[in-house]
């Protein structure tokens, strides 16, 4: 069997895991997640919101049968969250222990030279991992079967701590400076998820295998639907996916994700609809959609899509 038959092989068989777990993956996300493991890079997932790149990243975690560790990003986001926090309140606690016992350390030194030596003697004990507490960063690096990391949202992070990431996902390690450099022993599996809210660097980026995860086809938003939601009749998932795909063309605010539509079938599967009707969409409309503008945009040509859906 040749390497390419092989490569074939092994990214089916990641696709058929990855629906084993609820997740529809498209050749070419399960393409990516066969190079990520095979190369250990990164990678940059990038999309509107609710396509399922979060949702990815947990299911790699299930089909690896590895932690997920995942860091939310923020504006603001620093080291101390990301990486690591010392647990001052134990540092005190010993140093207070340290002072009661400070007479008795330096009574047999001869000079003040030798207490202070023997009192630095302690400093590598307090800058040491038995006080450090490991933020979602450290967590993925020190685990020791390896890890799913997932870094969510890296575009509502700041510009300074996307320079911080780069390290780590060149090398799969970082620096500490009172600890010197941790190497993770098992790499682990790294996702960044973007929603281009603003442009990530070109230094991260080379890093990363780009991914671009977008709204889904018919077809494959309704295999979504049936594997998330096995008990929706045919007839009425059908409608629901062509219903969607068809506001997907309209001017609004915000069009609904894959994750809306999972909503809106399981409101409707909760109200017993079996087919779409004017009124029963217009009351659930705010379920699929997000503002009331785009709301008031949509009622007036509720009965043009359903005849389009129910065709």
């Amino acid at each position: 069997m040749t390497e390419a038959s092989n490569a074939d092989s092994a990214i089916s068989a990641i696709k058929e895991a990855l629906k084993g777990h609820d997740y529809i993956a498209s050749q070419n996300i399960s393409t990516a997640v066969y190079l990520a493991q095979k190369l250990s890079k990164p990678i940059l997932v990038e999309g509107p919101p609710g396509v399922g790149k979060t949702e990815l990243a947990k299911a790699t975690a299930l089909l690896l049968d590895k932690p997920m560790i995942r860091l939310q990003c923020y504006e603001g986001l620093d080291e101390s969250k990301a990486l690591y926090e010392w647990k001052y309140g134990k540092q005190l606690l010993y140093t207070q222990v340290l002072k009661e016992k400070l007479s008795e350390l330096t009574s047999n030194s001869e000079s003040l030279k030798q207490s202070v030596e023997k009192l630095h003697e302690f400093d590598d004990t307090f800058f040491s991992t038995d006080f450090l507490e490991p933020r979602p960063l450290l967590k993925a690096l020190w685990a020791e079967q390896g890890a799913v990391l997932l870094i969510d949202e890296i575009d509502k992070s700041d510009l300074e701590f996307e320079a911080f990431l780069l390290e780590i996902l060149q090398d799969y390690q970082i620096s500490i400076p009172e600890i010197g450099t941790v190497t993770s022993t098992v790499p682990p599996v790294v996702f960044l998820t973007s929603n281009n809210t603003r442009e990530i660097g070109d230094a991260l980026k080379r890093r990363c295998l780009h991914l671009y995860i977008p709204f889904p086809d018919s077809k494959l938003e309704r295999e979504i639907v049936r594997s998330r939601i096995p008990n929706v009749e045919e007839t009425l998932e059908k409608q629901i996916v062509t219903f969607v795909q068809e506001v997907r063309e309209m001017d609004l605010k915000k069009v609904p994700a894959v994750s809306e539509t999972l909503d809106w079938a399981k409101a409707l599967i909760l109200l017993n609809v079996r087919n779409l009707e004017t009124n029963i969409v217009r009351s659930t409309l705010n379920v699929l959609l997000k503002f009331q503008d785009d709301i008031e945009h949509v009622e007036p040509e509720i009965p043009t899509l359903i005849r389009s859906a129910a065709r």
